[in-house]
């Protein structure tokens, strides 16, 4: 039952897992390593082997179907495999929903942290930079909220390499209001929530984001209190796959442990 016997098969199978790895590969050439580019770099190469090396890879897998244990640990494989496409489909479908719920009205702009490199935006975090300057230009009366502490090997805070860059592209530096401590989505809310408390603005935000992460951040907003649309900011082509797989698992890990 694990022979593909149309060579053809075999060979666009090998093709498209192949080109998963070189997209999941990508980020670990650029410096990058999270969950996301392992889970996809695996399941990639288990794609090739699959394919690739099928007479091979189908006679060791019908020796284990035909043993009692090996038959029931390759069912429930087989059942995890199939319910994690389900799930990846339809978390797929929110998370693109997400990235597309527009502002109804002019709420309070929240700008989630990202990584600084030498003292200056990461190619992501300038992108969420620009995508937030197109919005309060066309919307002057909207204050910023600018969020990130400082990590390890970060020369100053996420917080301060914003402010600089908004004020630097012409942002009046009144607007700008900052949280320096934050290391996480939930903390940059949370702080955030903090300010507009503090300011006594409605609890009525504007996310901006890099587009597959605006579900998982409208969700932990909604959780402490707070309703939020979306301004979401361009990833490079390249970023792409493993970050969408990587929100997949924060998305699931959020909903197991809250």
């Amino acid at each position: 039952m694990f022979v593909i016997s149309q060579l053809w098969v075999r060979l666009l199978g090998t093709i498209l897992f192949s080109a998963g790895l070189v997209f999941f590969a990508c980020p670990f050439l650029v410096g990058i390593r999270h969950a996301g580019c392992i889970f996809g770099t695996v399941i990639s190469v288990m794609g090739i082997v699959f394919f690739a090396l099928n007479p091979a890879v189908s006679g060791i897998l019908q020796k284990i179907w035909e043993n009692g244990f090996g038959h029931f640990v390759l069912c429930i494989l087989m059942g995890i495999l199939g319910f994690g496409a389900v799930l990846g489909i339809v978390m797929s479908v929110f998370m693109i929903i997400s990235a597309n719920h527009k502002p109804k009205s002019e709420n309070t702009v929240v700008i989630l942290g990202c990584k600084v490199r030498d003292g200056a935006p990461s190619l992501m975090l300038q992108k969420r930079l620009d995508a937030a300057l197109n919005y309060l230009n066309q919307h002057p009366d909207v204050p910023v909220i600018v969020c990130g502490g400082q990590g390890e090997d970060e020369s100053i805070t996420e917080a301060q390499c914003m402010t600089e860059y908004l004020t630097a592209h012409g942002l009046a530096e009144s607007r700008i209001y900052r949280d320096d401590t934050s290391t996480s989505t939930l903390e940059n809310l949370q702080n955030a929530k903090a300010i507009i408390t503090e300011q006594d603005w409605l609890p009525e935000i504007t996310i901006v984001t890099d587009g597959y992460h605006q579900f998982r951040a409208a969700n932990i907003a909604k959780s402490i209190g707070l309703s939020a649309d979306a301004v979401s900011a361009g990833t490079s082509w390249y970023l792409v796959p493993s970050y969408w797989v990587r929100e997949w698992l924060g998305i699931c890990y959020q909903f197991v442990f809250g």
